[in-house]
């Protein structure tokens, strides 16, 4: 591993070799995700002797909505993790770490309740909103807690979590809106279609947005001194990631629901790999975050076929498992000698 960390991280020929082999891979998938379902599509009903009419709608109804909402929302959400850890400088935060989508839940259910008819846009900008108050009150918290272990950060988020949780779980319940809030709360692909996925695509911006500024982040990720001293607005380009974050979380949020620790997992992954230089982290972050996305979605299909597994439990499954391992692994290096 780290022989193929310095390669990568050298910019060598092996990096860019892997990364399109990891897009080919991602594209195969995305192809074999098309024909995964209860309704049968294939190309045989699609383009044979006696094609269904049926199967192409499904195809071009569901199938290509779901596999595109996939990729947008796989790519954002592991983009959203690397600029947030970036800028609170710890590996063990993501927006599901550090009550950003647990503010967002509460900005939706807020407009669900006072103004139902709204657009689904100004939904989102009022989740987003809401995010980005909650994103705000965790890092001021920050200030005052005596952070002497990297892992007191991720509990101080999740902490502000269930207690932004618990108030939205309280509304819900007092308005009958608790079937909702369940929806959000786990992230699920099934009910994907033409026309409820398209917000995504604002994520698909905030992830170039990131890329342009990838070297500010870079920079920011060292110290608030150092970015002064290299003639940065420290505070400038912790607004913007700020914004980049509430922005993917709450157009996730508002289209699938909330895929928890994948902000967590892929990042850190391609850490391991490539080292923190975001210029050449976020291309990588952005194709594996896809990539596991849509693993564990056709997975999710299939373990229990014909019934389905909402995405949110199984990247909950192993993000839970992988977060425990990053924490036993961060312990062993403390107790090394």
């Amino acid at each position: 591993m780290p022989a193929l960390r310095m390669r990568l991280a050298e910019g060598s020929w092996t990096g860019p070799l892997l990364l399109c082999a990891t897009l080919a891979l991602t594209a195969a998938l995305a192809v074999a995700s098309l024909l995964v379902g209860v309704s049968e599509v294939s190309p045989a009903t699609l383009f044979g002797a006696d094609p269904q009419a049926r199967a192409m709608q499904v195809l071009l109804v569901s199938r290509i909505p779901r596999t595109a909402a996939i990729l947008l929302a796989g790519s954002a959400l592991a983009i959203a993790g690397l600029v947030m850890q970036m800028i609170v400088r710890n590996r063990f935060v993501e927006p599901s770490t550090a009550g950003t989508t647990e503010s967002a839940s509460l900005g939706f259910l807020v407009v669900t309740i006072l103004a139902p008819g709204w657009p689904l846009l100004a939904k989102m900008v009022v989740a987003a909103t809401f995010a980005m108050g909650g994103t705000a009150l965790f890092l001021r918290l920050l200030r005052f807690v005596p952070l002497r272990d990297a892992m007191l950060v991720p509990l101080v988020g999740i902490m502000l979590g269930s207690v932004i949780g618990a108030v939205t779980t309280f509304f819900a319940y007092r308005y009958g809106l608790m079937p909702s809030v369940l929806a959000w709360t786990i992230g699920d692909f099934s009910g994907v279609l033409r026309g409820r996925y398209e917000l995504l695509w604002l994520g698909l911006g905030a992830t170039l947005l990131a890329y342009l500024a990838a070297d500010r982040f870079t920079v920011a990720a060292m110290g608030r001194d150092v970015t002064v001293s290299l003639g940065l607005n420290y505070q400038a380009v912790t607004r913007f990631g700020l914004i980049l974050v509430c922005v993917i979380a709450s157009v996730t949020l508002v289209s699938v629901g909330s895929i928890p620790f994948l902000g967590l997992i892929v990042p850190n992954l391609v850490s391991l790999m490539v080292g923190d230089n975001m210029r050449i982290t976020v291309p990588w972050v952005a194709a594996l975050g896809a990539l596991f996305v849509l693993v564990c979605d056709i997975a999710g299909r299939l373990v229990r076929y014909p019934y389905e597994v909402p995405i949110g439990v199984v990247v909950g499954t192993i993000g839970s498992a992988m977060f425990l391992y990053l924490l036993l692994r961060q312990q062993g290096r403390r107790a090394g000698p």
